[in-house]
């Protein structure tokens, strides 16, 4: 008896199909008799806010949704079926209505997933009829759609509209699946990492084929794609152009270059901070795996759209990271604050600079982390160079407060620059942009150079510079007179040494270059001679008491200058004690660190059209 149970439930199972599918074909039958015969309609369906005048018979006869709502109804003769939340709207109840009446269309990629978001709310199951709809969009999906990523992306960026059924019949997840697995298979960074093999230095990302593709994808969808990449092994570092071509698409129209903010729609603004926040989530953490001027680009657009602080802290230690790839440019950020304060975030560069230094003093607090990497000397050498251009770049500014120029000026260190002329530039044109500076200010301004390092023809200017405090003069004509002293020095010695008759060698030429060098410094140690002399006289007249200071003006107490007839010429001083006597003389003034004396309690401002005169 119990080998005979199979034998007796086969054909009863085969029976039941034979009858589903007689069924079947009968209820198609009538469907399509019904439609060719104009019959009036006895049920109105509104489904999305569109109404469809239809028939009960073709739609019960495949759908089990509807079918309930007749038999459940306390109303007989139902004439309105409200559906107002079906997935797909009316386009998607449309195609569900034509394929119940046996109308032929085309099963595309495009419409794929709103025929089977359909399907499954309609109930259109086996179970109701023999090939009905839920197994046919099935069967599409399966053997054709996710067997490319195209047909892969286009479904999953359909199944945006469609959630959350679209999560129920697992459409996203399959989706995700299928465009992990086609782009970890074609691309070359998903392979492991050979020894010695390509690593983000060694083999620099590049923009695959299907990367395009995806940009299509909503951000949270686009996250998914990501990280279902990199859990079958792709590589993070290789991310970047991907993120970089989604960025661009998605950011495009945002005017975060320009100085304040426009107003634009609070909803789209939301949705671009979102897009940027989960962009910058997912950037890799190896270096120079993104270019500098990617990341400013990001940080304008952070600091535009008022991201998280976390999220503009976070491009800002990227930044610093590669702060030597970067250019002037890229440190150019506009504030979009509407106080007016400054043109430039000067804020947000400092803090880039204080990472800087900060990934120079700590060299690794973890071994594993790549970005904590020293800089070189050569990458110093450029950021410094490139602070010296952007302090430049934005002393013009005539909001730019003292505080906020020497703050920014004292971030890079002294040793960092080779010389003081990119400072001295900034600070003369900072002078020159605000010529209401009080002598102290001005005197802040300039202690953040360092004169001895201003080469010969940033000397020259800064002795004839009208700008520059007296002290500040005195100072740079003082270090080049050392320097030029020095100079001279070395030149006697080598040419006591030149004076034993030697062979002459190939390279005998080089002494006439060598002489004609003295003899240029020479030249300009007498030109800075007689300078050091004009300014010790006009720092006599400034500290000697005028006379008013003792009543009546008298003839005796007026200054007079050399050669008049009240006074008789200074004699000319030998040349050889000349150094010492001006050195002498010069020490009453200026102390070991160049700061001048502050014995003289008389003092009085010299005018501007005598105080650097040359005459």
């Amino acid at each position: 008896m119990v080998d005979l149970d199979p034998q007796l439930k086969a054909p009863s199972s085969n029976m039941s199909d034979k009858k589903k599918e007689l069924l079947s074909t009968a209820m198609k039958r009538t469907s399509e008799w019904i439609f060719s015969q104009e019959i009036p309609s006895d049920v109105t369906v509104n489904a999305g806010g569109t109404s469809f005048s239809l028939h009960k018979f073709p739609l019960i006869s495949k759908c089990g949704y509807i079918r309930k709502l007749v038999t459940e109804s306390t109303d007989a003769d139902l004439a309105v079926v409200e559906i107002p939340d079906f997935p797909g709207g009316p386009e998607g109840f449309e195609l569900a209505a034509n394929f119940c009446y046996g109308i032929n269309f085309e099963i595309t990629t495009e419409n794929i997933a709103t025929l089977r978001c359909a399907a499954e709310y309609l109930e259109m199951t086996e179970e109701y009829s023999v090939g009905n709809l839920v197994g046919r969009t099935e069967s599409y999906v399966n053997e054709v759609a996710l067997k490319s990523l195209a047909g892969a992306v286009s479904i999953l960026h359909s199944a945006e509209n469609l959630l959350p059924i679209a999560e129920k019949v697992k459409l996203v997840s399959r989706c995700i699946d299928a465009i992990a697995l086609v782009a970890c298979k074609d691309s070359q960074f998903a392979a492991p990492v050979r020894a010695g093999g390509s690593g983000p230095n060694d083999s620099m990302p590049v923009v695959d084929w299907w990367a395009e593709d995806l940009t299509v994808l909503r951000i949270d969808l686009f996250q998914r794609v990501l990280i279902a990449m990199m859990a079958r092994g792709f590589k993070q570092y290789a991310l970047g152009p991907i993120l970089m071509l989604y960025a661009q698409k998605s950011l495009r129209g945002l005017d975060a270059f320009g100085k304040g903010r426009k107003k634009i729609d609070p909803r789209q603004e939301h949705e671009k901070r979102v897009v940027l926040e989960t962009i910058v989530s997912l950037l890799p953490r190896e270096k120079n795996t993104m270019s500098v001027s990617f990341l400013s680009m990001l940080l304008r657009a952070a600091i535009y759209l008022e991201t998280t602080v976390a999220c503009r802290l976070d491009l800002e230690r990227r930044m610093a990271l590669q702060l030597g790839q970067a250019v002037l440019d890229d440190l150019l950020i506009p504030s979009y604050s509407y106080t007016g304060e400054t043109l430039f975030d000067v804020e947000t560069v400092q803090r880039i600079m204080t990472n800087f230094l900060d990934f120079e003093v700590d060299v690794g607090y973890n071994a594993d982390d790549q970005d904590r990497v020293s800089p070189s000397a050569i990458e110093v050498e450029k950021v410094a160079k490139l602070m010296e251009n952007f302090i430049a770049e934005i002393a013009s500014d005539r909001n730019l407060s003292v505080s906020k120029f020497i703050s920014i000026a004292e971030l890079t260190p002294e040793q960092y620059r080779m010389t003081e002329d990119g400072m001295y530039r900034a600070i003369d044109i900072y002078l020159k942009a605000h010529p209401a500076l009080s002598d102290m200010e001005r005197k802040k301004v300039c202690s953040v150079m360092d004169c001895q390092k201003l080469s010969r023809e940033a000397c020259a200017h800064a002795a004839q510079n009208d700008r520059l405090p007296v002290q500040t003069v005195v100072q740079v004509l003082y270090y080049e007179q050392q320097r030029l002293r020095e100079a001279v020095d070395g030149s006697s010695s080598l040419n006591d040494t030149s004076s034993i008759p030697a062979k002459p060698g190939p390279y005998s030429g080089d002494v006439h270059i060598v002489t004609d060098e003295v003899s240029s410094l020479r030249k300009e140690n007498q030109d800075l001679k007689l300078e050091l002399v004009k300014m010790k006289m006009r720092l006599n007249e400034i500290e000697k008491p005028s006379p008013a200071a003792f009543g009546s003006p008298s003839p005796a107490t007026t200054v007079s200058r050399p050669g008049s007839a009240d006074k008789p010429p200074l004699p000319p001083l030998p040349k050889k004690s000349f150094i010492s006597s001006v050195s002498k003389k010069l020490g009453r003034f200026i102390r070991a660190d160049g700061i001048s004396a502050q014995g003289s309690r008389g003092r009085t401002k010299p005018a501007k059209d005598r105080r650097h005169s040359i005459s």
